[in-house]
């Protein structure tokens, strides 16, 4: 009897549905709802168990899908006869992140990408913190199409949602940028804290109350983006949309609010429906720091 983890087994089981053919590139593999239902095991073994696949290379994700099976290696690779350079490792390693995410980035993975040894890699890159560093230098080598809006709200609002689409169009860059009081020394990155500060120079404030703002708005940013790569994590592993897992709690959820021990939270949510899309609480969030922003330069305005 094999003594190896739950969660190796089941991930041995799915690889030879894979090997064998009778799951192809492109087809879904089991929810982790489905591998509790089909092997009788906990949701975190089910999740270990995905997890294992995605860092074998066998299967990713692809939102609003669920995990499906990765085309065969040889499809994958970077077209034969490409030059490596330290852009196209960059280029493959943010495609590679961008579907599957951070968890499976490693210098071995990124190198099966192009068919090279990972000592290949290395001539270009010295190490997978240098790679990351590189990808979110690349993100913020982009800047907002458009000309400079008039007013420092208004600049300030278009520099802060810029920097929101940049986290919906790379889930894991929230996560590489996290550290506030260990920023990274990247160019591109400092060149949009300029943009910002800018924006509000000349208002009044000290030197600290800019700087605060800067990382106030790029912090709270941050916050609200890190749902993002969570929330294509939860997909993943319940293969539920956020929708479909709404209807599934629906009834848990009823039983709480007649219990009436939530009196306030009850009403609410018998008022109707709520948007809970992350833009719309992003934008929220943002007008409400504005907000405070507004009364702040305001305050230093009559100030003597």
């Amino acid at each position: 009897m094999s003594t190896a983890p739950p969660y190796l087994r089941i991930a041995a089981g799915i690889r030879r549905r894979i090997e064998s053919g009778s799951l192809a590139p492109g087809d879904p593999v089991p929810s982790t709802r489905r591998i509790t239902e089909e092997w009788g095991v906990a949701m975190a073994t089910a999740t270990k168990a995905l997890a294992t696949l995605r860092q074998e290379g066998l299967v990713r994700a692809v939102p609003g899908v669920g995990t499906v099976v990765t085309e065969p290696t040889t499809e994958r690779r970077v077209a034969p006869g490409a030059a490596l350079t330290r852009e196209r490792i960059v280029r493959t390693a943010m495609a590679l992140v961008d579907t599957e995410g951070l968890a499976v980035l490693s210098m071995r993975r990124v190198a099966t990408e192009f068919g090279v040894s990972t000592m290949a890699l290395y001539r270009h890159v010295p190490n997978k913190g240098e790679l990351v560093r590189l990808m979110s230098e690349a993100v913020f080598q982009e800047e907002p199409p458009g000309p400079v809006p008039v007013g420092w709200r208004a600049r300030l609002t278009r520099e802060a949602r810029w920097l929101w689409s940049a986290y919906e169009r790379h889930p894991w860059l929230a996560r590489a940028m996290a550290s506030l009081t260990r920023p990274m020394a990247s160019p591109h990155a400092m060149h949009y804290a300029e943009r910002v500060l800018s924006s509000v120079k000349g208002l009044g404030l000290s030197p600290e109350q800019m700087l605060h703002i800067h990382l106030s708005v790029l912090g709270y940013a941050q916050g609200i983006a890190l749902a993002i790569e969570s929330e294509s994590q939860a997909r993943q592993d319940t293969g539920m949309s956020p929708e479909e897992w709404m209807a599934s709690h629906e009834p848990r959820m009823e039983q709480i609010q007649t219990s009436g021990a939530y009196p306030v939270l009850s009403t609410l949510f018998g008022d109707g429906d709520f948007d809970l899309e992350l833009d719309s609480l992003f934008e929220f969030g943002l007008d409400r720091l504005l907000d405070g922003i507004e009364t702040l330069i305001e305050r230093q305005r009559r100030r003597p």
